[in-house]
């Protein structure tokens, strides 16, 4: 039977950006289907959808839409808009991106809600509901605060408890108040629907349910079985419904009456999987019935109860065709230097500062991966460690293999690795490869990779690294290339490194996806798979041999300790500056109005504008994203620098370009920037120049010197078209 995996992450309620919570979360769920990827079964990769969508519902976007004077869907629709930054950034392939203010969830949720009332799981109640005087408006749980009357965390919503994980209604908070007004709130008598979790029905399907092996961590079976009780005595039924006004999706046969976000927002991952099936031709429900589907969920400990109380019982008795088919993975908290991520103590990290800064997006993948194991444990981010992880792994153990082998493959050898190995070189590379007692090390690493133990994964592999590293060091391609009756062995050493740096390039590439595509352009490698990995098929080597390679270049650069401290000055420039206590009101404070912009001094420097022209003549121009791969001083001018580009057409540019005075060629190797590809090519002394680098100067060099290229925003490919 084929395995067809339906990949889903929590929904990120879209009042706000990503913060990097939600990166780490979607950075482990992404090395995780890329692995899946990489495996064949039948006569193809094993089948993956991976899709995500902005929860979008509920009174805080309502409130947040009617401040700034626009609709709900056009605040959300603004930050949707911002969304593709973040995700590309950090090389994050969703398959798709959607909404839950969508028709399929209109339609899905609706169509949920009528089978749990066919089957007598839905009822009506008059229960008193907390009412802002103030704002003059029913409160949703999100929009109270108080302290939690199970472990009395204070700041705590009127929902869930985000330091114990208890769930409760908003009427049992302590101390509540409104997040609007921070007014006390009242008691107001509404009619409420609610879904009967209560029922004995719900409490025998979810004990089983939750002890399904490989369903769930032991941990999270064990913290779930709690809140369960002996016999569901602890299961209380579930207000699913809120008074208008609401932004949300409406209640059939009651008007005035919209679901609770927390039930529309789950059916989200459904909603967006059908508007992907319709976009790819995908029969939607014939996948869902099809036995090899299974759904695995990406989750949060904190907000577990939600996802393993009130979303599987739903869906069992409306009858969702995978829910025995669903595995739930759920992780911890990131911190920061062992404390909790909090914006006003300058304790978190903000994911486009770190993109802004230049920072490596897969230096925070590794990193990452390297603490992430299967249980629902905390992971710490630490500036110092991270220096010294990727430096060490990443610069020091993996890319240094090719940065001191390629060069005698291309200088020494036209490009074209040996055509054969001694058996000298084939024992290393089965000692690289496998483990004292005989076994693969890629099968071993696969199981863990699958297993979520992406930290164990990786260890391994850098274990395969040193072993490599070792092989070079010991035969020491660089003594041997001063010998000339050394060829041979430089020849055959060179490429054994090649072929090893390769395969622990492709044991790699789930979590250094970016990484991975360069190297398959520099080895001349098409899509790579797990197959890749098999030693006992010759697959790591027998395609390699005698094969011709392209250029190296640079793959990835050390981190800064410098960039470290820059990531984090935002955050403490606010903790230094300090906070005011929070003040409880009857009634909200005007906010001041923000003083004048003051005036612009001009800038002598700056040359004025030209004429101005029509949309047409500026689209003339084709300006395209690219690459710079290469970059070298020109022999005889003090001006120019020669770059080798990728600009997406499958071939290199040569372009020179009059920047030697502000640049050293390293420094722009592996850059992004733009070129005018439409250009037409120029015959100069030093060869021919294919188009031409955007660059910005001063019109009075003497008062502001300087050249400056232009280096697109992290997540431009080569070849993209700037418009």
């Amino acid at each position: 039977m084929t395995r067809k995996l339906f990949v889903t992450t929590a929904l990120p309620y879209a009042n706000a950006a990503f913060h990097i919570g939600h990166m780490m979360e979607y950075i482990q769920a992404d090395i995780w289907v890329r692995f899946q990827r990489m495996q064949r079964e039948g006569n193809g990769l094993r089948e993956v959808h991976f899709v995500g969508a902005d929860d979008t519902h509920g009174t805080p976007i309502m409130i947040a839409a009617e401040k700034e004077g626009i609709t709900p869907q056009e605040f959300v629709a603004k930050i949707a808009a911002g969304r593709a930054q973040y995700l590309d950034g950090f090389h994050i392939a969703f398959d798709n991106w959607y909404s839950t203010d969508s028709p399929e969830n209109v339609e899905l949720s609706q169509g949920i809600y009528r089978k749990l009332r066919d089957a007598g799981l839905i009822q009506t109640k008059t229960v008193d509901r907390f009412y802002d005087p103030v704002k003059g408006m029913f409160l949703a749980d999100r929009n109270i605060k108080g302290e939690c009357p199970k472990c009395g965390a204070k700041d705590q919503y009127g929902d869930n408890c985000e330091v114990c994980g208890a769930a409760y209604q908003p009427t049992e908070l302590v101390n509540p108040f409104s997040v609007f007004t921070n007014a006390t709130p009242v008691l107001k008598p509404s009619e409420q629907y609610f879904f009967k979790l209560s029922d004995p029905r719900c409490y025998t399907f979810l004990r089983d349910w939750l002890n399904t092996p490989g369903r769930l961590q032991p941990e999270m079976v064990n913290k779930v079985s709690e809140w369960l009780g002996e016999a569901g005595e602890k299961l209380a039924d579930w207000d699913i419904s809120r008074d208008a006004p609401y932004f949300g999706i409406p209640i059939p046969d009651a008007p005035g009456k919209y679901f609770y976000v927390w039930l529309d927002a789950p059916v989200g991952y459904l909603a967006s999987l059908k508007n992907y099936c319709g976009k790819q031709g995908i029969d939607y429900d014939a996948l869902l019935a099809d036995p090899g589907t299974e759904q695995i969920h990406f989750i949060g400990k904190d907000i577990v109860s939600f996802h393993l109380l009130f979303w599987p019982a739903m869906l069992q008795f409306a009858g969702h065709p995978t829910i025995e088919r669903m595995k739930v993975a759920v992780h911890g908290h990131l911190t920061v230097n062992n404390e909790k991520m909090s914006k006003s103590r300058g304790t978190g990290i903000s994911p486009l500062r770190y993109l802004n800064l230049g920072m490596n997006p897969e230096w925070l993948r590794y990193y990452i991966a390297f603490k992430l194991n299967s249980r629902v444990e905390d992971l710490d981010f630490t500036g110092e460690d991270f220096v010294a992880r990727v430096n060490s792994d990443l610069i020091g153990k993996y890319v240094n293999i090719a940065s001191r082998c390629a060069g005698f493959i291309a200088k020494k050898f036209d490009g074209k690795l040996a055509a054969s190995l001694s058996d000298s070189a084939m024992a290393w590379i089965k000692r690289a490869l496998t483990t004292e007692n005989g076994a693969e090390r890629q099968a071993n690493i696969g199981a863990n990779f699958d297993q979520r133990e992406f930290g164990k994964a990786l260890r391994e592999i850098m274990e395969v690294a040193d072993i490599i590293n070792q092989y070079v060091d010991e035969n020491k391609p660089w003594v041997l290339a001063k010998d000339d009756s050394k060829t041979a062995e430089l020849h055959e050493v060179c490429t054994t490194a090649l072929i090893l740096f390769r395969q622990l390039t492709v044991l790699l590439s789930p979590v250094l996806p970016g990484v991975a595509a360069n190297v398959a352009k520099f080895l001349n490698d098409e899509r790579y798979t797990w197959a890749d990995t098999e030693l006992s098929t010759g697959a790591v080597y027998q395609s390699m041999l005698g094969r011709t390679i392209g250029a190296y270049t640079h793959l990835m650069t050390r981190v800064d300790a410098k960039m470290i401290e820059d990531l984090f000055d935002a955050q403490n420039q606010i903790a230094a500056a300090g906070t005011a206590p929070a003040v409880k009101a009857e009634k909200p404070a005007k906010a001041e109005k923000p003083a004048p912009l003051a005036p612009l001094a001009p800038n002598d420097g700056i040359e004025p504008l030209d004429a101005e022209i029509k949309i047409d003549d500026f689209m003339k121009v084709d300006l395209r994203i690219a690459k710079i791969v290469n970059c070298e001083h020109v022999e005889g001018s003090d001006k120019l620098l020669r770059l080798t580009l990728d600009a997406g057409e499958n071939r290199h540019r040569n372009v020179f370009s009059g920047i030697k005075s502000m640049y050293q060629p390293e420094d722009l190797i592996g850059k992004l920037t733009v070129l005018v590809a439409n250009l037409a090519p120029r015959k100069m002394k030093f060869g021919i120049s294919e188009g031409m680098v955007m660059a910005a100067s001063a019109a009075d060099e003497g008062k502001n010197p300087g050249i400056y290229i232009l280096n697109p925003w992290p997540g431009a490919e080569p070849g993209m078209r700037i418009r």
